[in-house]
């Protein structure tokens, strides 16, 4: 069964109220983005109170996102189990998004670089460098992207890491072309 409601159906009137998610929301991604997880976090709130799942399955491509709705499920004692889906990707590596279709054929063919950055990130974490040193690893051809960010942050809570952490994530957010890309990378030390 598919619940597929109407504009009308999920905003019969203009939303006033709204969901004020954790301070997770104005960094990263946020940042480049203000109010976006306040709506994704409204908006999901009430198709859980329309739909009352007991599970929902959302990618780890969107990993802030994940951790946000994560956080307020938890916080809200929700009662619906909210599981991260791993992010799907073409074999090139690039994670598969409806954005891509933005790309021309020759951005399309760059577009892997992404990945590949968070990936050299993701070797020189493992290879005991500091996130600092390893995100030199990680810059992409100026002349082609535009980074948003680049960072490395603690994987259960996108806080900064201490050198005692051994679950991070490498997230990143660039422009090619008038596209943007986001996608990240667990990295287990």
């Amino acid at each position: 069964m598919v619940f597929a409601p109407s504009e009308n159906e999920m905003y019969p009137e203009p939303q006033s109220v709204t969901v004020d998610p954790s301070p997770l929301q104005n960094e990263l991604e946020g940042a480049f983005r203000p109010g976006h997880f306040r709506g994704v976090a409204t908006v999901v709130l009430k198709l859980f109170h329309m739909v009352q799942p007991q599970v929902a399955i959302f990618g780890k491509k969107d990993y802030q996102q994940t951790l946000i709705l994560r956080t307020m499920v938890r916080q809200l004692a929700l009662p619906v189990t909210l599981l991260a889906a791993e992010t799907v990707r073409a074999p090139d590596g690039l994670a598969l998004s409806s954005r891509n279709r933005y790309l021309s054929q020759a951005e399309r063919q760059r577009a892997p670089e992404l990945y590949q950055a968070l990936e050299a990130v993701a070797e020189a974490l493992k290879q005991g460098k500091t996130p600092q040193e390893s995100l030199k690893r990680g810059q992409l051809d100026s002349t082609c992207w535009s980074t948003d960010y680049m960072a490395v942050r603690r994987a259960q809570d996108l806080s900064e890491p201490s050198p005692a952490d051994r679950s991070l994530v490498v997230l990143g957010a660039a422009r090619l072309g008038g596209t943007r890309l986001i996608d990240n990378l667990e990295v287990l030390l």
